[in-house]
């Protein structure tokens, strides 16, 4: 008993030992903060000031979220954010928070944001004596034989008192009796067992009965006690005990073993005959009713198997009380005590908890920026507990350890781009170093949240916008748009036009955009007689901060309309109106020529008469042809040029007006006026030709001229005529040599033209569509046609007439058409042709 005695003694200063030695480790590694309170405080009571012990300014804990991190449950302590003070968040039961403890520690893991830090703070939990000593029956009944010798000792059960330390049982009192006398057994961890021993023999036919109060006496003050009854009724003649043949039992139980598995078989004898002699084996009186749900004892063999699930990680061993007993009418009873040491078996998986989250973390962070904080946790020991973390592949992100066993850092390891991938499941890997390893898995979900770090990009670079020359100021003449790879605000986009004094922006005075939509509005009628093309900057700027920006630049181009009316250059005259005399002798034939009108027109694309020429519009020539001309006479040309190609470029002449229609004949396709008879006697001496000249453009533009005839004497004539002749003459071959000229050089340039679209077709994949058609330079007034092929249609433009919705392409001199993808907007001159 002695030897028990000193080494349970000196197992306890080990352990004290160990515990100071690991809480002044502790305390320099952790440099946690202590604090001690008493059990039972009420809610609110403050514990200490936590920000001013760690030395951290009051007014940010606030803003940088100040808090206690805590698990599932209400937690029990909380800290205010406005002055730092830790207080108590429900009444603490110290006996329910450390059940078998002898010092109740509570550790609060404290956390501070941007930046991130964690703190740690522990909180001892005093007790107070606030429960009494209870035994587990109000009355316990022993039967001792009479022949039982003084000396004898009857293990009673011990009281419980759930307090710890001095407030626990810490005495016993028996009331006064002369038979027997209480001794206390010290058993460690398991406290102190009252002993009854007995003094002097029993005489049951003195006292068949005797009754004893026991009470236990803790060491509060003032102390708190309970007690019990103990009945102890004296029986006759069996005088010998049990006697288990081992001093002590040990075993080794591995934990997680299955039911009924065999623990340890303890044995017994009893040197008694017959029923006194037999022996039966049960648990003890201070075996408490968690072990017997965990373990069971045979009756009659004495082996102790499994019956309930073991565990390491929620004791360790366990300490059971055997008790032998003969059969006799006065069983002897014989407690052992039995060790049972679990073994540490790999069964239970790491704990992954995320103590500190960033859901969203900017994309311009830098590597090494803090996501969270994951802590691990193992209930095995050893190497079963010893956990090894990991992050998946393939992502910008790593584990960092912390200085905190089992603490890491989800740190970026490369920089982020939202705009790339604007979300990241992070799963994280635990794994033990047992045999067969255990791992778990914690997936956390991880949000790049945008910076504006793209600018708008426009649709096009640069834009090309046609626009028809006498548009109406206020109104939109074409739209840009551009888009923003980033999102929200970082991706709202306005417009603006720079209003430098620059060159190139001088035409941006006469615009407006809309700064939501891009419309660009025009305030003014453009002219393209007086400008033909411009060039200026549109910026398009997102609302992010700070704000990215770029530009786009816009050439824009007229388009000519009809809208100028022909000029008459001869004769000249400043009242209005122009007149020439022409000359012709009477005698001349029929087809005389008389004289030729020209004019021009300062619009592209239609006709223009080239004589006579005046400046407002009409033209007036005279002509004299001698009286004696023949019939066919050329009397004049009058002569248009029109700028534009195909019908938009073929002229009508018509006599609107003629004093004598039996006398002159205009031909319609070349404006020659000739005369139809010779002239007699009774003809007039003067007459008055009013020529009509219009093109056969969708809206057709004309212009005239009037040519005034005088026939003269034949004498008179013929010096005038052959002057006048000479220069026609001299005119006419001119013209017949500048038009052979020109038709050549158009006949050269539309079969090169041929030959490049034929080139260009047979080198391009059959579904390429091409919506331009080549350049053709034509003068004169005759129609033409284009025939080209788009994808698997052939087109044959009969005639440059301009369709709805058709624009100019920039290369082709004004020239060329670009085709609206409806072929209902169309004029019907273009036709297609299906294959």
């Amino acid at each position: 008993m002695e030897q028990r005695g000193c080494r349970a003694w000196l197992e306890r200063c080990q352990w004290v030992a160990f515990m100071v030695a690991l809480v002044l480790f502790w305390s320099g590694a952790s440099a946690q903060i202590r604090y001690s309170i008493s059990e039972e405080l009420k809610e609110g009571t403050v514990v200490g000031n936590v920000a001013k012990d760690l030395g951290i300014d009051l007014s940010t804990l606030k803003d940088r979220g100040f808090r206690i991190v805590s698990g599932s449950t209400e937690p029990l302590f909380q800290v205010n954010q406005n002055n730092g003070i830790l207080y108590v968040n429900r009444k603490i039961d110290r006996e329910e928070v450390c059940e078998r403890s002898s010092v109740c520690m509570i550790n609060l893991k404290t956390v501070l944001e941007n930046p991130l830090e964690i703190h740690y703070v522990s909180v001892e939990v005093l007790d107070v004596n606030d429960h009494s000593p209870i035994f587990p029956e109000t009355e316990k009944r022993l039967e001792i034989s009479e022949s039982v010798l003084p000396g004898v000792r009857f293990q009673l059960q011990a009281a419980l008192d759930p307090d710890s330390g001095q407030y626990s049982v810490q005495q016993y009192k028996l009331s006064h009796n002369e038979h027997f006398r209480l001794e206390i057994k010290d058993r460690g961890k398991d406290a102190k067992t009252p002993v009854l021993n007995l003094l002097k023999p029993l005489d049951r036919e003195h006292t068949g009965s005797h009754r004893l109060l026991l009470t236990a006496i803790d060491g509060g003050k003032p102390p708190r006690s309970g007690t019990i009854e103990i009945i102890v009724d004296v029986l006759d003649v069996n005088d010998n005990m049990p006697v288990f043949s081992k001093e002590s039992y040990t075993a080794n139980l591995n934990e997680n073993s299955p039911i009924g598995s065999k623990v340890v078989q303890v044995n017994a004898t009893d040197l008694d005959e017959g029923s006194n002699g037999e022996v039966i084996y049960s648990f003890g009186n201070n075996v408490n009713r968690k072990l017997r749900e965990l373990f069971d004892v045979d009756i009659n063999t004495g082996e102790i198997t499994v019956k309930g699930g073991i565990d390491f990680e929620i004791e360790d061993s366990y300490d059971i009380d055997i008790q032998a007993s003969d059969k006799g009418s006065a069983p002897f009873k014989t407690d052992k005590s039995v060790i049972v040491n679990i073994v540490d078996l790999n069964d239970n998986a790491p704990e992954i908890e995320v103590t500190s989250f960033s859901n969203a973390i900017p994309e311009d962070s830098r590597p090494g920026t803090t996501v969270a904080l994951i802590s691990v946790n193992d209930l095995d020991s050893g190497l079963n507990g010893k956990i090894m973390c990991s992050i998946g592949e393939g992502v910008p992100f790593t584990l960092t350890p912390s200085l905190q066993g089992n603490m890491y850092s989800v740190v970026t390891k490369s920089q982020l781009d939202r705009e790339k991938q604007s979300e990241y499941d992070l799963t994280i890997v635990a794994k033990d170093a047992g045999e067969p390893s255990l791992s778990s898995i914690k997936t956390i979900s991880v949000v790049v949240s945008d910076v504006n770090d793209n600018s708008p990009e426009f649709s096009l670079s640069p834009y090309a916008f046609y626009v028809t020359e006498n548009n109406h100021p206020g109104t939109s003449i074409f739209s840009v748009t551009a888009s923003d790879r980033d999102i929200n605000e970082n991706a709202l986009i306005s417009y603006r036009i720079p209003r430098d004094s620059g060159e190139e922006n001088k035409w941006a005075s006469f615009l407006n955009i809309n700064p939501e939509n891009g419309n660009i509005l025009a305030l003014k009628s453009f002219d393209f007689e007086t400008l033909k093309a411009f060039q200026f900057q549109v910026v398009a700027t997102d609302s992010g901060t700070p704000s990215q920006s770029s530009n786009v630049t816009i050439n824009v181009y007229i388009l000519d309309q009809n809208d100028n009316a022909p000029v008459i250059s001869y004769p000249v005259s400043t009242n209005g109106s122009a007149e020439g005399v022409e000359e012709i002798p009477r005698n001349v034939n029929a087809g005389h020529l008389v004289t030729k009108v020209r004019a021009y027109d300062a619009d592209i694309g239609y006709n223009v008469i080239l004589h006579p020429v005046s400046t407002n519009g009409s033209a007036e020539g005279v002509e004299e042809i001698p009286r004696n001309v023949n019939a066919g006479h050329l009397v004049t040309k009058v002569r248009a040029y029109d700028a534009d190609i195909g019908y938009n470029g073929w002229l009508l002449f018509s006599l609107q007006e003629v004093t004598d229609h039996s006398l002159f004949a205009l031909d319609r396709y070349t404006g020659q006026i000739r005369t139809l008879r010779s002239f007699t006697e009774t003809d007039e001496a003067e007459h008055k030709l009013v020529i009509l000249v219009k093109d056969n453009g969708n809206v057709s533009l004309s212009a005239t001229a009037t040519v005034i005839i005088n026939v003269v004497e034949p004498k008179e004539a013929f010096a005038a005529s052959d002057v006048k002749s000479s220069v026609k003459d001299e005119e006419e071959n001119s013209v017949t040599f500048y038009l052979i000229i020109t038709l050549g050089s158009v006949s050269a340039l539309f079969l090169i033209s041929i030959i490049v679209l034929i080139v260009m077709q047979c080198s391009k994949p059959t579904d390429y569509s091409s919506k331009h058609l080549q350049d053709v330079n034509y003068d004169g007034t005759l129609c033409h046609s284009i025939q080209y092929r788009s994808g698997d249609k052939r087109y044959m433009l009969v005639g440059p007439r301009m369709s709805i919705g058709s624009t100019l392409d920039p290369g082709s001199n004004g020239n060329t058409l670009v085709f609206p993808e409806n072929r209902n907007d169309v004029y019907p001159d273009f036709l297609y042709l299906n294959e």
